[in-house]
């Protein structure tokens, strides 16, 4: 079996700068790196400075967060999202959406596809408990509503489990919806499903190392395409605490991960 690609995803290290991102990736081994951007503190500069720093560093960024969908009218920096991770070379665009009414969610997420026509940038629509989009079924009508090659599902193992998916889910969705997942372990039992503050603790402080948890990470994996990209998704206060500094982190997310993908063959 070929080796799994492996990327640190961002949210490993929520207090990293873009320019230490790039370096933990770069320290750690991994095949990618993610990237965090954030309208406040992101200029013209950034995307020249991150893009210089990963070619110099041989890092390649399998994706950019988030672009997150809101009610009302759309929001510029989406569309210019789309730009950043074409200029930094950004495979991916991570999209949620906290906007309640699906059409509207799917003419703007329309609108991202058609400003990554002629990118190389998949816009990837990511489901989970605290979004609006709450299950892989709704993610999947909102790709078919809309058009366009650049359109992909992003699957997250803990949004996908704590919401009902089964392997199932995962088998029957169209190959060429797919450009990168998001794994992780967990506790097996999760808050409840009425409890958003609950959800948002058990994503950014609860996630746990792969093989480490009681995730179904095996039967996810099994069936999603081997040669699927993984940006490994452990975001931890236990992580955070034993790993303040931010490359030892990094590398021990990597070491942990790569042991369990080796020891599955």
């Amino acid at each position: 079996m070929p080796r799994r690609a492996i990327s640190l995803a961002a949210g490993v290290l929520p207090e990293a700068s873009p320019a230490e991102l790039i370096d933990c990736a770069a320290a750690a081994g991994f095949d990618y790196g993610g990237m965090w951007a954030a309208p406040e503190s992101w200029t013209s500069a950034t995307t020249r400075a991150v893009r210089r720093q990963a070619r110099e560093a041989g890092v390649r960024l399998l994706d950019l967060e988030v672009a997150w969908i809101m009610p009302g009218p759309p929001d510029p920096w989406l569309a210019e999202l789309v730009h950043i991770a074409a200029e930094i070379g950004a495979a991916n665009l991570l999209v949620v959406s906290s906007d309640p009414d699906m059409a509207a969610t799917a003419a703007k997420f329309q609108a991202l596809i058609d400003a990554a026509r002629g990118t190389k940038v998949r816009v990837n629509l990511e489901f989970g408990l605290f979004t609006a989009v709450k299950t892989i079924h709704m993610a999947r009508a909102v790709l078919d509503a809309v058009e366009g090659e650049a359109k992909a599902l992003l699957v997250d193992t803990l949004h996908w489990a704590r919401s009902g998916g089964t392997p199932a889910d995962l088998a029957a969705i169209p190959r060429d919806w797919l450009s990168y997942c998001q794994p992780c372990d967990a506790p097996a039992e999760g808050p409840a499903a009425d409890d958003l503050d609950a959800i948002i603790d058990d994503a950014i402080n609860r996630r746990m190392p792969l093989g480490q948890g009681g995730l179904p990470l095996g039967a996810m994996l099994d069936a999603l395409p081997e040669s699927l990209p993984l940006a490994v998704e452990e975001r931890s206060a236990a992580l955070r605490a034993a790993y303040p500094d931010l490359a030892e982190r990094a590398r021990a997310v990597a070491r942990t991960s790569r042991a369990w993908l080796a020891a599955r063959g």
